[in-house]
């Protein structure tokens, strides 16, 4: 009965449970799957096809996760790689926690304290940790929460007991996020996103990496990055940005994981932001 099945067979068939014995063949381990495709769409004839080709081919040799995101407004154009897929969003958070605290106040009808200004402009410009935490208790899970399901961001979940740089972020709502930034909406009063931007505008040169990197002359820079390493899946090193200049009005997100130093990472996200800067620009 047995003859012609191997033992491993016998074993698997054993295993599974079923009373029939599993043909070799099929119990084979199955190929890995592909990796996800960047996928970009646009207005402008040849861009989607160029961007798709250029942001791919800065990926083929990079170890680690990446997930991208791009929106231009001037061409409607939008590329994307892993969207929806969770990350630790290290500092990154620090962009969501002051546009809860805006939101919050505009609420209210007050302005921010002078206490809060402090506090905002050092978690933003220097990515101050103490200065996060505390506007990160002020605000409380509910605020936070509240924010997220206004602004749209229902694939961010914060950071449980105080750990908000374990908050899980995806490409999709930082890039909503961005989007509310960069244009007049019902969530941020005008003088809010004003007020962020020109934060990220001052971030200190020692952290003006990542998707700034071979912006063109002229271009307005918007940026906060975020790194923390963990005991699993390495450095995660992620950038978002606004850009705004030389007939383009665009937002970027590049995140990432698996990353064996912070600088690997760094190079990661630059060699995408590199191609999306220089395609535009020539568009």
């Amino acid at each position: 009965m047995t003859s012609g099945i191997s033992r491993r067979a016998r074993v698997l068939s054993a295993a599974v449970g079923t009373g029939v014995l599993v043909p070799l063949v099929a119990a084979a381990t199955p190929a890995a799957a592909a990796p996800p495709a960047v996928t970009c769409t646009s207005a402008k004839a040849g861009l989607a096809a160029k961007l798709k080709k250029d942001i791919t081919a800065a990926l083929a040799t990079r170890k680690g996760t990446v997930a991208v995101g791009l929106y231009d407004r001037s061409t409607d154009t939008t590329c994307t790689l892993r969207a929806s897929s969770a990350y630790d969003s290290a500092s990154v958070v620090k962009v969501t926690v002051l546009a809860t605290l805006l939101w919050d106040a505009k609420k209210s009808n007050r302005y921010l304290t002078d206490r809060e200004n402090t506090l905002a402009k050092a978690m933003i410009t220097k990515s101050d940790n103490a200065a996060t935490s505390t506007l990160w208790k002020q605000l409380g899970m509910t605020k936070i929460k509240n924010f997220l399901k206004a602004a749209g961001m229902t694939q961010t979940t914060p950071g449980a007991n105080g750990y908000w740089g374990l908050t899980q972020i995806t490409v999709t709502d930082e890039q909503k996020l961005l989007k509310l930034l960069t244009a007049k909406n019902a969530v941020l009063s005008d003088n809010s996103r004003a007020y962020i931007v020109k934060l990220m505008g001052q971030v200190v040169s020692s952290q003006r990496w990542g998707t700034p990197y071979g912006v063109p002359s002229g271009v307005s820079v918007a940026v906060k990055n975020g790194w923390l390493q963990r005991s699993t899946n390495g450095w995660r090193v992620h950038s978002v940005g606004a850009f705004k200049g030389g007939g383009h009005d665009y937002v970027m997100t590049v995140l990432s994981h698996g990353n064996s130093t912070m600088n690997y990472g760094i190079a990661t996200i630059q060699a995408v932001a590199k191609v999306v800067h220089r395609d535009l620009a020539a568009s």
